[in-house]
């Protein structure tokens, strides 16, 4: 009887598991202490401590980041990327060794440039080959992916990389790239340990995570502020020019409270934010290659720059010699921007919406001149009035049969709502779609802040998560939805319940370098004879990609009159919880026989 019970209490032994509290574990515990929600990942061979530790937390009901599986490393930067931008807190990407890192491409270019915050870890190959440590190399792949310098395939782009070597102090790495990565200027973080590393068991001790908080909002100097604000007195023609300065809902508010106050005209510089409201009288249009903005910039004789990167191309257009300038920006020398000047009385390296308030402090307590104010407010508002009647006069069919992109974006406004999220990668329709679906609302309107395409897919799904009580339309040009890995995006977006509504601007081609061509040759061999090898024919169904990948729904739309109801039609699929792709045909770039 004795030796059954024995048997018994042996075989209880051996089902009963004891969880090990390893790096593994410990980062878990520090990604969701740092209140990150999500890890987008995409898995190898240098994740099993991770995913123990996940099946760990789940059998135990233990709380973690949710884990988004990413079959695209790029969709996975892509989604924390945008979400970081709707919420303002940094997500987790994990990728596979130095393989994973390369994937993940131009997501990697876009959250420096556009500086989000984001924490990216990869595993690396094991360190020992024999057994010596748990983890050690047991396939052939973990010597193929030994690298001398992982980190240094991204170090250019990071705002900081270190490798994990002990899990005793993990938890104060984790906190310490969080910190870095949300202190100003933003941006990508990199951090990588081996399989020995993660497997090393840790004695669980609490952590406080009090003294990790990124640095506190810098501000100019108050003699900065009152040569500011007293040139902005003084100036006849005043104007700012702002591009992220909507990245902060706050200071789209105190820019607003200054325009008003002074009469300040506002241009909006290859936003990728809300900024200002489109629909307010100071608001006086968008600034990209276009030299019909020079007569602004060329009169104005006080400018202010807040955050703006490229606040005018001097080849196409720059202001008058005479005038003076100011910039107010997180990082006002672009220090990683080998190429770059813009001489200005002053550069102040400030958060604009701390300094927006200090000048609006100051001028509390300063005379205006009312009717200059008054008088100039009537000025710009006429040429605001003026300018979106001409806009309006663009929206115009002259063909019945053609769907131009100003028609197919003046459609989409009227479909809308002004709380919708869209998602702008339109690329040589950056302009029109800016114009046309006026965003008066800050966080309605984002894009990557740089030029690495295909950011749309997974930025469709960041947003979705981040807000999903938000219709997310997403505007997209048809290479960069083929760059945007369409496959994995939707497959994704159906098996997170996170529906979108994407619109391809399909000319059937790359638009870009055409243009791009047409700007440095004019009247050249390739601009007569329509030879620029940028046309995608045979034309690929693009939207039958999303059907087929994640039971989206997906249709082409050749004709002006078939486009609002399929747009109503869309909206209301999307709502219902269905993706939807509309490939709409817009004029071809080229015709090009290839």
């Amino acid at each position: 009887m004795v030796n059954v019970l024995e048997e018994i209490l042996d075989l209880d032994k051996k089902d009963l598991k004891v969880s090990k509290y390893t790096t593994a574990s410990a980062m878990m515990d520090a990604l969701k202490e740092a209140g990150v929600d999500y890890i987008f990942a995409n898995l190898g061979s240098d994740h099993p401590a991770i995913i123990e530790s996940w099946a760990q937390a789940k059998q135990e009901n233990k709380s973690i980041p949710e884990i988004i599986i990413c079959p695209h490393e790029m969709i996975a930067l892509s989604a924390a990327h945008s979400y970081a931008q709707l919420t303002g807190r940094p997500q987790a990407v994990f990728v596979h060794v130095e393989c994973g890192t390369q994937n993940l491409g131009g997501s990697i270019h876009n959250a420096a440039r556009g500086r989000v915050p984001v924490l990216i870890f990869a595993g690396t190959s094991p360190f020992t080959q024999e057994g010596e440590l748990t983890g050690s190399r047991n396939e052939f792949i973990h010597w193929i992916q030994d690298v001398f310098d992982q980190r240094g395939i991204v170090r250019q782009y990071m705002k900081y990389d270190n490798e994990i070597r002990t899990g005793k102090n993990v938890k104060q790495m984790i906190h310490r790239a969080l910190q870095i990565s949300q202190s100003d200027p933003k941006g990508p973080v990199y951090l990588m340990a081996a399989r020995e590393v993660l497997e090393e068991e840790v004695d669980n001790m609490p952590f406080n995570t009090k003294g990790w908080e990124p640095l506190s909002p810098s501000a100019i100097p108050p003699k900065g502020i009152a040569a500011i604000a007293n040139d902005l007195l003084n100036a006849s023609h005043p104007l700012i020019v702002t591009s992220y300065l909507g990245r902060n809902p706050d200071a789209v508010n105190e820019l607003v409270k200054l325009s008003e106050r002074l009469a300040i005209p506002v241009i909006e510089a290859v936003p990728y934010y809300v900024n200002f409201p489109s629909d307010h009288p100071m608001h006086i249009g968008f600034h990209w290659n276009n030299p019909n903005q020079n007569e602004h910039l060329a009169n104005a004789d006080v400018i202010v720059v807040i955050d703006s990167d490229v606040p005018w191309i001097p080849l196409v257009n720059k202001p008058s010699a005479e005038s003076k300038i100011y910039y107010i920006d997180v990082d006002p020398l672009k220090e990683k921007t080998p190429l770059w000047y813009i001489p200005s009385e002053s550069f102040f390296k400030a958060d604009s919406c701390i300094a927006l308030e200090q000048l609006n402090c100051y001028l509390d307590e300063k005379t205006t001149d009312e009717q200059k104010i008054t008088y100039r407010y009537n000025k710009v508002s006429e040429i605001h009035d003026l300018q979106r009647r001409n806009w309006k006069q663009e929206e115009l069919l002259e063909d019945s049969r053609v769907i131009t992109p100003q028609w197919l974006t003046a459609c989409i406004r009227e479909v809308i709502d002004e709380d919708t999220i869209i998602i702008n990668e339109s690329i040589t329709n950056y302009d029109i779609v800016s114009k046309l679906i006026p965003r008066n609302i800050p966080g309605t309107m984002f894009g990557s802040g740089a030029s690495s395409l295909g950011w749309n897919g997974g930025a469709a799904i960041g947003a979705k998560l981040a807000k999903p009580d938000k219709l997310v339309v997403n505007l997209t040009g048809d290479g960069s939805y083929i760059f945007s890995n369409p496959t994995p995006v939707h497959w994704i977006s159906r098996k997170y319940d996170a529906p979108f509504l994407t619109i391809i601007y399909n000319n059937r081609g790359w638009g870009a370098p055409r243009y791009s061509t047409l700007g440095v040759h004019p009247d050249g061999a390739a601009s007569q004879t329509d030879q620029f090898w940028v046309n995608f024919d045979p034309p690929a169904k693009l939207a039958k990609v999303a059907e087929a990948a994640g039971g989206a729904y997906a249709r082409t739309i050749r004709y002006p009159s078939e486009l609002v109801e399929a747009l109503i039609s869309a909206i209301n699929m999307v709502k219902e919880g269905r993706s939807v792709v509309l490939d709409v045909q817009i004029p071809q770039v080229s015709h090009q026989n290839l």
